[in-house]
């Protein structure tokens, strides 16, 4: 079962009273090609499961100026896998080794503030956060996702924290297609009655209208390439395609915006629209005034099972403010509320760099894993880490590398 664990892993990753639910199985619409328009937002949130739980936190803290609020389902504290993807199997999921404190981590964030390279952490005093951990999640071990409540209620979050259900590792939705036990594809698990979804919305708005039966807004799919700095999705293990659900009424009023990011094996590349059909949000949208932003990430070497980047696979940025797929998120999310332009600008091809593979690690051109040298980015193999063996390569986007 452990071994399953670390399989699914990497595979990866209250307040309101009981209500009867009107249930909508309306699918979701057919997606129509286009590009993210600008919207009047009112406020910006981020959601995720597993390594998108990962992620919606390192969104969360790095750009706390501009998210304010968290839902997460089954994940741990910030930067907790260190850039090490050994730490993130058997410390940030399994708890077989040693890992950081809450207090390390909050120190952690703390400098990384002080440099620049996050937003203060002060942001995220009076932050709505809600977290979910299933009583059946044998994926994300229970003291993993502890160690999330505590980080962000040392830092003054109002943290709402479900931890009572018998559910498996997965998003949690009341037409989840999956058993509530369950940890398999679509990893979307309906739990009886319970309505998490709901719980989630009305702890980061502060109340919540009861979901449409039938959605009624269009889904926009648009090129993710032209919000990733360097402009190459794939490069950064990201989709070439993002979508967005925008209800009726906000394309002309004002509306909210939540960030939602699938867990690995939940791209849609792999389960098509599954997530944003059976997530449950877009009935909330439709009655909520809340536009819903999907990104996708895919595979890349390193990254078989389509995570999000949490320990480092394409970039030892990933939990910075400069970590590509957190810039290309917060590209999005500028473009729906500020109009600002995509970044589309594709850098020039940089000139063969050839040096020691230990000199390219020591340049941040690499890295070394068990004796081997790996471009950085790529993850393409150089070979032997030290000063004899040498190597050729060249940037195609940042922190990306390749051989020549």
């Amino acid at each position: 079962m452990r071994m399953r664990k670390v399989l699914l892993g990497l595979g990866i990753a209250t307040g309101l009273a009981a209500a009867s639910l009107s249930i909508s199985t309306a699918a979701v619409p057919a997606p129509q090609p286009g590009a993210l328009g600008r919207y009047d937002i009112t406020g910006t949130y981020v959601s995720g499961l597993s390594s998108g739980g990962y992620l919606a936190n390192q969104l969360h803290v790095a750009y706390s100026g501009l998210f304010q609020g968290a839902g997460i389902f089954s994940a741990g504290a910030y930067d907790c896998a260190q850039n090490s993807v050994n730490t993130a199997q058997f410390a940030c999921m399994d708890t077989f080794q040693a890992r950081k404190t809450p207090a390390e981590l909050e120190q952690l964030t703390r400098n990384r503030a002080a440099a620049g390279t996050v937003d203060p952490p002060q942001n995220l005093s009076g932050d709505p956060v809600w977290l979910f951990h299933g009583t059946a999640d044998q994926t994300v071990d229970r003291a993993v996702n502890d160690d999330l409540a505590t980080y962000y209620r040392d830092f003054g979050a109002r943290v709402a924290y479900d931890n009572a259900s018998a559910a498996g590792h997965a998003w949690v939705s009341p037409i989840g297609p999956n058993s509530c036990g369950s940890t398999s594809s679509p990893y979307v698990n309906r739990c009886g009655t319970a309505d998490p979804v709901r719980e989630m919305l009305g702890h980061l708005f502060g109340s919540v209208n009861a979901a449409a039966t039938t959605v009624t807004g269009k889904l926009v799919q648009f090129d993710q390439s032209g919000y990733v700095p360097g402009g190459n999705a794939t490069a950064v293990s990201m989709g070439r395609e993002g979508f967005a659900y925008v209800p009726k009424a906000c394309e002309t009023g004002p509306c909210k915006l939540l960030v939602t990011l699938h867990g690995c094996y939940q791209y849609y590349g792999l389960v098509g629209n599954a997530l944003m059909d059976k997530g449950y949000l877009n009935e909330y949208a439709d009655t909520n005034n809340m536009i819903v932003l999907y990104p996708q990430a895919t595979t890349m070497t390193g990254n078989p099972r389509g995570c999000w980047d949490w320990w480092g696979y394409q970039s030892a940025q990933y939990a910075l403010k400069t970590g590509p797929q957190m810039a290309a998120v917060v590209n999005m999310v500028m473009a729906m509320s500020e109009g600002a332009p995509p970044t589309t600008t594709t850098p020039p091809v940089s000139e063969c760099v050839t040096a020691s593979n230990y000199a390219h690690t020591t340049a941040g051109r690499a890295y070394a894993t068990l004796g081997q040298t790996y471009a950085l980015g790529s993850n393409q193999p150089l070979g032997l880490w030290n000063t004899f063996t040498t190597s050729s390569i060249r940037q195609t986007a940042p922190n990306h590398w390749v051989k020549c």
